[in-house]
């Protein structure tokens, strides 16, 4: 499904990532792990499209065709979803017309119509019962004043509701306590299915005991420097990242 070739990005004339290679097949949960600074959210970041980022060798494809010239939102409506760290506020725009739009646009880029109001209605009732979504959050501007807990819901209720290819959850168990943590873990895994993968990017293992991956890959200094099975993330947990230099 995706495949990183020798991938080396950076910003402002700095190298952040240098030669990632990356099979991530339908089906699969992938998590990445390592210390801060060592290319995690850069790598989202360069999958999904930001251009702040400037890929200076490599390639990303999807499904055997080159990512690299597509716009962000190009790249969404060919199954890219990114869970953001940080999700933003959008004042003013109500959650359900803002999954509305984004799910009429993805038809669109795709030569379908509009879904018919109905269908969506359903859609949203199956989708946020799915999440176990309290639907008052959905006539509310999108995560203004929502705790950090509910922005993360939400994200993961777009990400049912946009039905990706490919889902990169970045450092999504940032900030929640333990009992957010398992709801949007829930999310995560009744999502799954044999026609999507799922990319995890976390520091800690914890998040790794909800959504259990079938392989980590630890990053430093830009590069993949180990692979292995979920009990990777366990070494990684008693032993920290020293020892991986």
């Amino acid at each position: 499904m995706l495949e990183i070739k020798n991938l080396h990005a950076g910003i402002d004339d700095k190298n952040i990532l240098n030669g990632i290679n990356l099979s991530i097949n339908a089906g699969e949960v992938h998590a990445i792990m390592g210390p801060n600074g060592s290319g995690k959210s850069t790598l989202s970041s360069v999958i999904a499209g930001n251009e702040t980022y400037e890929v200076t060798e490599g390639d990303v494809l999807l499904d055997n065709k080159s990512l690299l010239e597509l716009a962000p939102e190009e790249r969404a409506h060919k199954g890219i979803f990114l869970s953001f760290q940080y999700p933003v506020e959008i004042p003013g725009v109500t959650t359900t017309n803002f999954i509305k739009t984004a799910i009429n646009e993805k038809r669109k880029a795709n030569g379908l119509e509009d879904l018919p109001a109905k269908d969506m209605l359903k859609l949203i009732r199956e989708k946020s019962e799915l999440l176990e979504m309290d639907r008052k959050f959905l006539s509310r501007s999108l995560n203004e004043g929502f705790s950090g807990g509910e922005k993360k819901r939400n994200e993961i209720f777009q990400m049912a509701m946009l039905e990706p290819k490919l889902a990169i959850l970045d450092e999504t168990d940032s900030g929640l306590d333990i009992d957010a943590l398992k709801v949007v873990a829930n999310g995560v895994n009744k999502l799954r299915s044999k026609d999507n993968a799922v990319v995890v990017i976390t520091h800690y293992q914890r998040l790794l005991d909800y959504i259990v991956p079938d392989f980590v890959h630890v990053l430093h200094n830009g590069k993949i420097v180990k692979s292995g099975g979920k009990e990777l993330a366990l070494e990684l947990e008693k032993k920290g990242y020293d020892w991986l230099k």
